[in-house]
């Protein structure tokens, strides 16, 4: 981890990629969603803006896809093809970074995880983000 609270080092599962995330309000906007992608993927998130990742090694090794409108970018390490984050549709000036990545983090750090409605998602709606439920770790004892 790094010095401010809020700046965070990550990396792939190979290390190949490198990066600080400066999340924007810390842990507070950890979320799921539930449009098709996510709900495979299963990456618990939290933002940062747009200038808030900072690469230190491996950028060249990222690969991106898109789907549906085209608007939302996910990049993964092409070696590992560990998801690392990704350019939000709702909202094109920040990111979401896969918390897994994050130096010290788990998913499973987080008892309680709201999920998005993302197959019902904003900007095909018009509505606002309406929150689809929670996602609860309990641990075993």
């Amino acid at each position: 981890m790094v010095s401010d609270a809020n700046v965070w080092a990550g990396q792939c599962h190979c290390g190949g990629v490198r990066f600080e995330a400066t999340l924007s309000d810390g842990f507070n906007s950890i979320r799921r969603c539930t449009c098709s992608y996510c709900r495979m993927r299963g990456a618990v998130i939290a933002m940062a803006e747009l200038g808030g990742i900072k690469f230190l090694q491996g950028e060249d090794a990222l690969t991106t896809y898109r789907f549906h409108t085209g608007s939302a970018q996910h990049f993964f390490c092409s070696r590992c093809g560990i998801y690392t984050h990704h350019q939000r549709r709702s909202d094109r000036t920040s990111y979401a970074v896969n918390v897994a990545c994050l130096e010290g983090v788990s998913p499973f750090d987080f008892a309680e995880v709201p999920v998005m409605d993302g197959v019902n998602h904003t900007n095909d709606t018009g509505r606002p983000t309406r929150r689809a439920g929670t996602l609860r770790f309990i641990p075993a004892d």
